[in-house]
């Protein structure tokens, strides 16, 4: 009898090392998914719901044995909300970090420097993974960047990251301003700095372009930017034509050929590297530019240079057909 209740206690003690085994293998072990798989798990779930949302997509085996399993191997951290990347082949040990790191799926919506903010209002609400409706945002009040989002998320919550990085770049931007900067206010940066973006596209230029406008600003000639001339008719989309005589002519309140100074707002959202070259604009004696058909500018001190220029510069247009 005692060699039999000896050989049941070594079985019992076998039993319960296999089963401790298979425990331990089912918890570390390669799950059921064959592929990647991004799964939701909504705000304010339960452990137990998200097992069961993991178990209805084919992620675990058993949201039962998840439980059992994570009670005892698991860590105690709670699991968060969000849209969340499953590897194929998680492991359950591998599934509940992932829920409990809120290591959640980001998307990112951008928008590009010199975007108007018709055309942020159109991005914002084409994008099918955000909710809600969001006003066409204040001309300049966005900064251009790349902004992660999360499915489901607000577009108005979106928005205001948008915005705030503009009030935060110029909170920190202006104390830094030179004094041969001539714009008097954040808000004149921002309409300056928008004209330099719609003027030219490469970062060399930029201050060179904004030391011009300050130049004619203070020397209380007309900007004469094309850009602002357009805004008014299309909210700063693009013409498809050429400027009309009478477009040039028109007076409004943005057209800088029929006004002295600037216009009385942003005509576009201008980057971080824009607003710089305004509040720090290059010392030159220039007071003209024109492109130079190569995707910059030649800049010239006097009308005559500048007139000059701009004969070569159709001449460039003749040549391809566009005059």
């Amino acid at each position: 009898m005692r060699r039999l209740g000896c050989l049941i206690l070594v079985a019992a003690a076998i039993i319960a090392a296999l089963l401790a085994g298979n425990f331990l293998y089912g918890w570390t072990a390669s799950g059921p998914l064959e592929s990647q798989r991004t799964i939701i798990i909504k705000s304010g779930s339960s452990l137990a719901m998200a097992a069961a949302v993991m178990e209805s997509e084919g992620a675990i085996k058993s949201a039962d044995a998840f439980l059992n399993r994570a009670k005892i191997l698991g860590g105690s951290e709670p699991i968060k909300a969000g849209e969340f990347e499953i590897p194929a082949g998680a492991s359950n040990a591998l599934i509940l970090d992932i829920l409990q790191g809120g290591k959640s799926v980001q998307r990112l919506i951008t928008i590009p420097e010199g975007t108007p903010s018709i055309i942020v209002y159109e991005k914002l609400m084409a994008e099918k993974l955000l909710t809600g409706e969001i006003p066409v945002p204040a001309e300049g009040s966005v900064l251009p960047d790349s902004y992660s989002f999360e499915r489901g998320e607000k577009r108005a919550a979106v928005l205001a990251r948008m915005q705030k990085a503009m009030k935060d770049t110029i909170a920190e931007l202006w104390p830094k301003r030179s004094s041969h900067a001539v714009v008097k206010t954040p808000d004149e940066a921002v309409t300056l700095a928008a004209i330099v973006e719609k003027e030219t596209a490469l970062a060399r230029e930029r201050k060179t372009v904004a030391g011009v406008y300050g130049n004619r600003v203070r020397r209380n000639m007309m900007l004469q930017a094309d850009p602002t001339i357009i805004y008014p008719i299309t909210k700063g989309k693009p013409l498809g034509r050429r400027i009309r005589q009478s477009e040039i002519a028109a007076v409004n309140d943005y057209n800088t050929y029929s006004m002295v100074g600037l216009p009385k707002g942003p005509i576009a959202n201008p980057g971080r590297a824009s607003i710089e070259a305004v509040l720090n604009p290059a010392k030159t004696d220039a007071l003209y530019f024109v492109a130079d058909g190569k995707g910059g500018h030649i800049f010239a001190e006097t009308l005559e240079e500048h007139n000059r220029n701009v004969e070569k510069w159709f001449a460039i247009r003749r040549e391809r057909g566009e005059m």
